[in-house]
């Protein structure tokens, strides 16, 4: 087995490689506005890290969200568009799964990442590994009953201490961590999501309402 794992539904741009055994080379560079731009250097990297090239890859791993349109899709199309070059399976995972999986915290916690428009992308977990429900998208003071005492991990926790008070780290996805839990879960014999994008909510880019189609006479 080798697994490449690609994450962009954060700021974080990070790729990983995992044999089965453990993850051999790892790359993430924060960096909102330039997931286009960092992602197959990052991809590329990784690989001239570890000695290989593309080929040698029998799997993709993508963070399929929650997360912005524009970022998100960034990393499901590449790791379409490798899965499709090599033939080999793209599987998909929730990208809160990765950070929960990272924190390795024990008992109810929360994931909750930078949604904007001033919400959180949102998770609880019951363990590093088990999510208790599906993820939301929400203004925090609207779940800050639901949150109330849990720890918390995720930049969308540290940047509202006042509803997350026992926020840590990580902040930022990994990964690594998300070519790890995937690893295992394979080896379990579990099914992962397909990669399709978790938005939870319309782009943040529309057609404006008044927009006159102009054709030439």
């Amino acid at each position: 087995m080798l697994l490449l794992a690609v994450d962009t539904a954060t700021p974080a741009v990070t790729v990983a490689l995992h044999d089965g055994d453990s993850v051999v080379a790892e790359s993430t560079q924060v960096d909102a506005r330039r997931h286009g731009e960092l992602l197959l250097p990052a991809v590329d990297r990784v690989l001239a890290s570890a000695g290989l090239k593309l080929d040698a890859v029998t799997g993709l791993v993508v963070g399929v969200g929650p997360g912005p349109y524009t970022g998100l899709r960034v990393g499901l199309v590449t790791a379409a568009t490798f899965g499709s070059v090599l033939g080999v399976p793209v599987h998909g995972l929730c990208t809160l799964d990765g950070l929960a999986y990272a924190s390795g915290l024990e008992g109810p916690f929360v994931v909750a990442t930078d949604a904007r428009r001033k919400e959180v992308y949102w998770a609880r977990y019951d363990g590093f590994r088990t999510r208790a429900g599906e993820p939301a998208v929400d203004r925090p003071a609207e779940i800050a009953e639901q949150v109330a005492g849990l720890p918390a991990v995720g930049a969308g926790a540290l940047l509202y201490p006042e509803v997350f008070p026992d926020a840590r780290g990580p902040e930022h996805q990994s990964a690594a961590a998300l070519a790890s839990l995937a690893a295992g879960k394979l080896a379990a014999g579990e099914e992962l999501l397909p990669p399709r994008p978790l938005y939870l909510r319309r782009p943040d880019a529309q057609v404006p309402k008044n927009y006159k189609v102009v054709t030439p006479r």
